[in-house]
């Protein structure tokens, strides 16, 4: 099984946090490639991306000042098959990409990964956080999956991607 690069150039606007590969993106090699998974949709019809990518594009995020990683390298079926372990050394190593990127915002893809991250029980919903990584905010976008009971909709994330724009729109530098 592959492991997906990240993908990120200097200094970019945000970064995405996904929490590991899905198989199919893996076996694919690229990310969020999942059947119907509407995370690339999401960026354009939020104005993240002034075109439509599709997995395959997703080299091409840092012309967008965009970037993507994920908390662990191990595609899983599930993100429940991670181990413990697994996801603390993610957690380490996450730190020190976010704060050798710089990036303006880090954007993590769900609530539950956001939680992980700064070991939190509890913390609201999506959006802009309190949190800091080195300089970068923090801001939470629901995971785009259909599985996702709490935004089962399209037009229920897209809100929060729209947000996400706002916060950190691409005219705008450092």
């Amino acid at each position: 099984m592959k492991r997906l690069p990240d993908i990120a150039g200097p200094r970019p606007r945000i970064l995405f946090v996904g929490i590991n590969p899905s198989l199919r993106s893996a076996e694919v090699g690229h990310h969020f490639a999942g059947r119907g998974n509407p995370f690339w949709r999401l960026l354009h019809a939020a104005g993240l991306t002034p075109v439509l990518l599709s997995p395959e594009d997703d080299r091409r995020l840092p012309e967008f000042r965009l970037a993507l990683t994920n908390l662990c390298p191990r595609p899983t079926r599930s993100a429940a098959e991670l181990t413990r372990a697994e996801m603390d050394r993610g957690r380490r190593a996450l730190r020190r990409r976010i704060l050798l990127l710089g990036p303006r915002v880090v954007a993590f893809v769900g609530l539950g990964l956001y939680q992980f991250f700064f070991g939190l029980r509890a913390s609201g919903g999506a959006g802009d956080k309190s949190e800091r990584i080195g300089t970068a905010r923090v801001f939470v976008v629901p995971n785009p999956s259909g599985l996702n009971a709490a935004f089962p909709g399209f037009r229920h994330k897209l809100v929060w991607f729209v947000a996400l724009q706002q916060l950190a729109p691409p005219g705008r530098s450092g």
